[in-house]
């Protein structure tokens, strides 16, 4: 299999699963956040709505956006597969699976970013070019 095709496909389906998920999901959300409206938001882990919102906000805005980039890729995935297993499993636990097929679907997608990393188009590699002697949980995170 030809690495370039490969790399450019991760790269293609880094950037458009993540513009789905920020302009589809996050960008609303970050609005609502923004204009100081009541927040009414599922509290899985007993933080408070507007702080498990908060959370939602930076998971399904910012995260995404730094995939988009390249940029801690795996971290900001992380942070989306705890989202989409609440959203899945919590929040339409009880819903048919056609509720929640778009969740699991994201959090297939966010699965696979973590453990392929961004791929070669990414800031993320060309910084890893630049710092050199990454050893440990370091270089599984940044490369």
């Amino acid at each position: 299999m030809n690495n370039s095709l490969i790399n450019f496909g991760l790269f293609i389906f880094r950037i458009s699963i993540s513009l789905f998920m920020m302009l589809g999901h996050g960008l609303g959300k970050f609005q609502k956040l923004i204009s100081g409206a009541e927040i009414k938001f599922l509290d899985p882990f007993g933080i408070g709505a507007t702080a498990s919102f908060s959370l939602a906000v930076f998971a399904e805005f910012f995260a995404p956006m730094f995939i988009v980039l390249g940029v801690l890729t795996r971290f900001n995935s992380l942070s989306l597969i705890i989202t989409m297993s609440v959203a899945a499993f919590i929040a339409h636990a009880d819903d048919p699976f056609s509720n929640k097929e778009k969740a699991l679907l994201y959090l297939a997608s966010y699965v696979l970013l973590f453990f392929t990393g961004p791929g070669k188009f990414s800031l993320q590699n060309w910084l890893v070019k630049k710092i050199k002697n990454l050893n440990g949980i370091l270089k599984f995170i940044l490369h």
